[in-house]
């Protein structure tokens, strides 16, 4: 497991969920990590459990919204460790609610983090990756940045922004061949995602079924930088899903709203929050939310994937109808 024994790695949110399962995975194959976040506690707790997976590792306390911040990163990195051989943009924020209901203060803060966060860490990186001829940017983007999810509207444009950005950087870079853009789109993961996010709604969240280990995440990272290629697309759900959008999007955007606003409906009632939208909240940092359910799981992903084949089968048929028609 020490295929990449003192590779570089520098990875934003690497305090909890995916960030700190991908720093794990890299450690455990002799990786040197520079781990950053808002909150040094669980940053220096991710750094030691990397050390004990046989990684060597060093945090820097730093928000992704702040370039100056960045660019320190990517000095730091560098003189520290000698150069950066990969840089995984991965910090990112929630907000759920109606759109003209969600302060539009966290509104800015989604995008700030989610895409502008991104923009920040490859200028920071970039000017080092051309210096050195070559390194490996990966951006976790989820399949948010394929499927638009009402009631997260900065969230999806955050996420369509930021594949958006992957696709257009990787073209600019066509003189650097060893420089390599690459992007992530998982499905729902197993992490304090949901517990750190701001919630508007009223209601109580939970991530929808199936919920995948951020581990899958982290493994699609480390294959990514032993073979760049342009896009991962994480877990068989969000590959199915993916497909439902580009084939039937506007059947698919009003399948999701109505499954949003029923489950809010029956869901608990909860107080207003903003989450970790301005300060991060270290008391619920970890690799995972406690969301994955193993005997649910199958059954809600068979359900789910049968609900998206019906509605692609209703949609065919229609179509059909229509054409026979005219």
């Amino acid at each position: 497991m020490d295929d990449m024994q003192g590779l570089v790695v520098v990875i934003t949110g690497g305090s909890s969920g995916v960030g700190r399962a991908t720093a794990h995975a890299f450690a455990r194959r002799g990786a040197w990590l520079v781990l950053a976040a808002r909150s040094p506690g669980p940053l220096e707790q991710a750094a030691r459990e990397c050390e004990r997976l046989g990684g060597r590792a060093i945090t820097v306390t730093a928000d992704v919204t702040d370039p100056e911040a960045m660019r320190r990163l990517a000095i730091t990195a560098h003189e520290r460790l000698g150069g950066i051989d990969v840089w995984v943009n991965n910090a990112g924020l929630g907000a759920v609610g109606p759109f003209h209901e969600v302060p539009i203060e966290a509104h800015r803060r989604v995008i700030e983090t989610n895409l502008l966060g991104y923009l920040y860490g490859a200028h920071a990186v970039l000017p080092h990756f051309i210096e050195q001829g070559g390194g490996i940017l990966v951006n976790n983007v989820s399949i948010g940045g394929f499927l638009p999810t009402p009631y997260a509207a900065a969230y999806a444009a955050s996420k369509f922004g930021v594949r958006a950005f992957s696709n257009s950087l990787r073209q600019e870079l066509k003189a650097w061949p060893d420089i390599q853009v690459c992007a992530v789109y998982p499905f729902f993961m197993d992490t304090p995602g949901v517990q750190h996010g701001a919630n508007y709604t009223g209601r109580a969240l939970r991530p929808a079924q199936p919920v995948y280990a951020p581990e899958t995440t982290a493994e699609a990272i480390v294959d990514l930088v032993r073979r760049p290629r342009r896009q991962v697309v994480v877990g068989a759900v969000a590959q199915l899903a993916k497909l439902e959008y580009q084939l039937l999007p506007r059947l698919t955007e009003w399948g999701l709203a109505r499954f949003i606003e029923g489950y809010l409906r029956w869901a608990e009632p909860s107080s207003p929050t903003a989450g970790n939208l301005y300060a991060p909240m270290p008391e619920r940092a970890g690799v995972h939310g406690g969301w994955q359910y193993p005997l649910p799981r199958g059954r809600d992903a068979a359900v789910f994937g049968l609900a998206l084949g019906a509605l692609a089968g209703f949609a065919l048929w229609a179509a059909r109808r229509s054409a026979g028609s005219r």
